[in-house]
């Protein structure tokens, strides 16, 4: 009897440690922007010089042809989830307005980077 009792102990705590150490991958979603091109990007360009130092965009809303969303989402195996969103406002194909979200790590309200960057018209 103390033997299957042992047995079952053991068998409960390795069963214990194999699922604390469950692998979990790491998932990345979007568009991967590098702040190096996100600073080529200056008010007054056309869609065709943004698309083609961004590429294009995630996110294109058919209500809202003017606005384009580069939207990047990483999360890590075992970490916290980092978010960011670069939203670029068009006014007769020129560049008038840049917005940069990123949800800090571990904190979940937005911080904006570029606060809504317009020009001096």
């Amino acid at each position: 009897m103390r033997t299957l009792i042992k047995i079952i102990l053991v068998t409960i705590i390795n069963l214990w440690l194999v699922g604390c150490s469950v692998y979990k991958i790491d998932v990345q979603q979007g568009n991967t922007l590098d702040q190096e091109q996100i600073d080529q990007i200056k008010l007054g360009m056309s869609h065709k010089q943004v698309s083609f130092v961004l590429g294009s965009p995630m996110l294109q809303d058919p209500f809202h042809p003017n606005r384009w969303d580069y939207v990047y989402s990483f999360k890590p195996g075992h970490g916290e989830l980092f978010k960011q969103r670069l939203s670029l406002f068009f006014d007769q194909e020129k560049l008038v307005q840049i917005e940069n979200q990123i949800v800090e790590t571990g904190d979940k309200r937005p911080v904006k980077n570029n606060p809504q960057i317009t020009p001096d018209f």
